[in-house]
Parts: structure tokens; C-alpha cells; sequence
């Protein structure tokens, strides 16, 4: 986000929109569980401002241009009642943001009268490009802030949420899960890696590359309306 400072409300909305983020990602999973029968009825699906923000997340957005919420535990989700039902509750919240990102692309696509999806990068966007009127931008950065960080969670290292897909589609863990488990999870490896792609190189972070490989189809998709 540091990037679109240039950007005034270009950066401002992609503040907005990673704090959407983490609210929609703590809802959906909270509602999914509670649907699937993994949590009681009585379970609140509000978001919770310690269990729902990850500091070094944050810091990512800040300098990456997206970051990621709390981790969750794969133990916190039972898989008593099928595996499916408990990689849907790690996949929620990623869907959710994607879903919810392609709104405000339709939105952008509809009311511009130059439509940049057709050839702009998902990283530039992230940096608060100049996209001319102050609807465009907002529509574009709530997009962007949104898609990638769907993306982000979608990558099955912890913390995010992609390894707790991936966890909980298997059958029996084998030893390589329970060692990734134990050094990016517990040891907080993951966290480190994931912070050093954010932060090198500094003028085009390793980070915002797998965000432009992993967004170029979303982009592409609504540059053709």
C-alpha cells in the first residue's frame, strides 16, 4: 500500500479494502462452519479483532499491497464429519473476497470509458495507478485489494488459508504435511518467507510477481466487457 501514497485515494481504498477483506474472510468462515455443523448454532460469526488480525499480515499489506489474516489452526476445524466440508471452511474466506473483488470489476467495467483490465497488471494496481476519475480508482483498488487478497490466502503455505485446504483434503497427513506444520507454522517460517516476498526487491517485490501470475485471468476476464 506504501506504493499508492502517490495515489491519495487510490491508497486509502486499498487500506479500506484489506480491512473488507479480513472482515469478510472472518464472517464467511465462521458462517461455513456454522452451516456445515462443525461449530454450534450459537457460535457468533462477528468478526473479533484479536482472532481475525495478524500483525505481520499487516505489514505485508503495508508494504506488499496485501496481506492475510490470523492464521487457523487445522486442528480448530474437526473433520469428524467429512474432509470436504473442512477444506470448504478454509476455502470460504479466500472465495468470498475473489467473489465479492469481481462486483467492483463489473462495476469499473461497466461505468468506464477506458477499461485498463485488458492490458493492467494486478501489481500496478496494488500501487495506486492513475486511472483517471475518482470512481474508476475506487472501484479498481477495492477490486484489486480484494482479488489479491484471495489470492494470497489461496497459497498452501501457513499461515495462510491454502494450507489448510490442502491439509484438510487429505486423508491421513503424511510426515512432509506434519514438517511443513511444524517449521512454517510453529516455528513461524512461513511468516518470514512470506515477508521477505514482500519486501524484496524493493522496487518490485517477489510478492506482487505470483500476484500478477496468479490475477492475470480475473483481469483479462472483465478487460473484454
Amino acid at each position: 500500500m506504501l506504493f499508492a501514497l502517490g495515489e491519495p485515494v487510490a491508497f486509502v481504498t486499498l487500506v479500506l479494502a484489506f480491512l473488507l477483506g479480513l472482515l469478510l474472510r472472518a464472517i464467511a468462515i465462521r458462517l461455513t462452519a456454522r452451516t456445515l455443523g462443525l461449530t454450534g448454532r450459537d457460535e457468533p460469526v462477528s468478526p473479533r479483532l484479536r482472532e481475525d488480525i495478524d500483525p505481520f499480515g499487516a505489514v505485508a499489506a503495508a508494504v506488499g499491497g496485501t496481506g492475510w489474516g490470523k492464521i487457523i489452526p487445522v486442528d480448530e476445524v474437526p473433520r469428524r464429519r467429512g474432509r470436504g466440508r473442512a477444506a470448504a471452511v478454509f476455502l470460504a474466506g479466500p472465495l468470498t473476497c475473489i467473489v465479492v473483488a469481481q462486483l467492483f470489476f463489473l462495476g469499473y467495467a461497466l461505468s468506464t470509458g477506458l477499461n485498463l483490465l485488458s492490458y493492467a497488471d494486478l501489481s500496478a494496481l496494488l500501487r495506486g495507478a492513475d486511472v483517471g476519475s475518482l470512481l474508476d480508482q475506487v472501484l479498481l483498488s477495492f477490486g484489486a485489494g480484494l482479488l489479491a487478497f484471495g489470492l494470497l490466502a489461496l497459497i498452501p503455505i501457513p499461515p495462510l488459508d491454502g494450507f489448510g485446504v490442502l491439509w484438510s483434503a487429505q486423508k491421513q497427513p503424511g510426515r512432509g504435511m506434519h514438517w511443513m506444520r511444524l517449521w512454517f507454522e510453529d516455528k513461524n517460517i512461513g511468516v518470514l518467507i512470506l515477508l521477505v516476498f514482500c519486501f524484496f526487491p524493493l522496487t518490485y517485490p517477489l510478492l506482487l510477481v505470483i500476484l500478477d501470475v496468479l490475477g492475470v485471468l480475473f483481469l483479462r476476464l472483465w478487460g473484454r466487457v
